[in-house]
């Protein structure tokens, strides 16, 4: 019972939002934007200043950034590391990669990942940020339109 009232909060405090349906949008696609970047403990900052300087929601920015979760963070980074690879034509995984994935699987501390791949070197962070910013794009576009749409809708509702 206790799951579904805090369900039903989040659900009453999302339709709640207010603004302009184009500004919660456009903050939604930044921090799903940022989200899918492998920049941990970095994303809602760098959303919120995205927000900040494009005039989006910088409240629906922070919530974007929850795209990127514990249950996701593996697949997030290898894909990100998979796609920039395959761009900047880098071939197989080096011993750092599997490293980095480990301590991504284990669930150790974001800064400590971010070091790793700082430590790596910068073919392997460029990978790592190439591979995030492509796929963050080809996410955060869509999301856009789908959120637009939905706020849209939240407000007709409201207003009727």
């Amino acid at each position: 019972m206790k799951v579904r009232r805090r369900l039903r909060y989040y659900y009453l405090r999302f339709i709640r939002l207010r603004g302009d349906p184009h500004e919660l949008a456009l903050g939604m696609a930044f921090g799903i934007f940022t989200g899918m970047m492998p920049i941990m403990p970095f994303q809602m900052a760098i959303s919120v200043a995205l927000a900040l300087v494009f005039k989006g929601s910088k409240i629906t920015a922070a919530l974007g950034t929850w795209i990127s979760n514990p249950l996701n963070w593996y697949f997030l980074y290898y894909f990100s590391y998979k796609l920039g690879a395959w761009v900047l034509g880098m071939e197989g995984y080096s011993a750092m990669f599997t490293t980095i994935m480990e301590m991504v699987r284990s669930e150790a501390e974001s800064m400590l990942i971010v070091e790793k791949i700082i430590e790596a070197g910068g073919l392997m962070g460029a990978a790592f940020l190439v591979g995030g910013l492509m796929m963050g794009a080809a996410v955060a576009f869509p999301s856009y339109f789908i959120f637009l749409y939905i706020f849209k809708r939240i407000r007709r509702w409201r207003d009727s």
